[in-house]
Formats: structure tokens, sequence, C-alpha cells
């Protein structure tokens, strides 16, 4: 499938019925190690932070990212993932673009990811960071993490 960008919509915010899309696409990549599980449960509780990608009216959900907010001036990029079939089409950086763009609009200057595929994310401007520079995120999250202390993920920040 190749997405015709000048004939549909393509990032919108995420409604109640994404969730099980959404968790779905995201279990994809988990069973990969290309991003860490979310539960369904989280997912529901914070609908407003993400993003999906639908490349027509009426398809299914085929991308999604999340904007957390850590603090007054930090906020997280979460789950991007697009199917595999959609990738190296420009909708993972769309999907990017739209957290981006909200974080600037809420006034937050810093955001970061936590990620398995860091160079995506450098050759959008991010660029690599101690995990220790993250410590909303670390005691917010991360202790809830199976794989904590021994996180296998690159910490990259973006200012805005």
């Amino acid at each position: 499938m190749v997405y015709d960008k000048h004939k549909y919509p393509l990032v919108r915010k995420a409604v109640i019925e994404d969730v099980e899309p959404i968790h779905e696409i995201l279990n994809t990549f988990a069973a990969k190690e290309k991003l860490l599980p979310r539960p369904l449960s989280e997912l529901y509780e914070h609908l407003r932070a993400y993003f999906v990608l639908q490349p027509a009216p009426g398809e299914d959900i085929q991308g999604v990212c999340g904007l957390g907010i850590c603090w007054k001036d930090l906020a997280e990029i979460e789950s991007l993932a697009v199917v595999e079939a959609l990738q190296g089409q420009g909708l993972g950086r769309k999907l990017l673009d739209a957290c981006l763009h909200e974080a600037a609009t809420l006034g937050i200057d810093k955001v970061f990811t936590l990620t398995y595929v860091p160079g995506f994310f450098l050759k959008r401007g991010f660029y690599e960071v101690d995990k220790s520079c993250l410590p909303h995120k670390i005691w917010a999250d991360c202790l809830k993490c199976p794989k904590f202390p021994d996180c296998d993920e690159t910490a990259l920040m973006l200012q805005l």
C-alpha cells in the first residue's frame, strides 16, 4: 500500500476505537523487541497522548506515536511504530512531527525518547544523552519496567 499524501488525511488524534488496534501494532513490534510493550489499560488511560496514522478514511490504523508530558519543560516521544508494509515512506516522520508540533504548542522546549532505533531520531535532529539526565522519566516510569535498571534503549533528546 502506498499513501497518496494529496488525497487523504493522514495523522489524527487517537479516539477510543483506536485503542485495540494501537495495542495490536505495539505488541507486534514488542514481540520483535523493537519497542517496549504497553498494557491495554495504560493505552486507555493515556489515549489523549496518542496520534494515529490512518492512510484513508475507513481504513485500519497503520501507525501510532505518543507524546507523554514528564515535566514543565520535558516531554517524551513514546511508542512510535508504523506497520512494516508502510515503512520507508516518511509516515513515521509525520507521526513524530505531529507530536513535536503539539509539544511546541504546549510550550515544552525539550523532547526525549528511549529507543531501540536511534538512527531514525538522529536523522531528525535528536542527539544522544545519558539516561541520568532524565530523572522525571526514571522515577515515574522506568522503575515499573521489567528491564530496569538494565535498560538497553538509547536515550535521545531534541531541543525545540
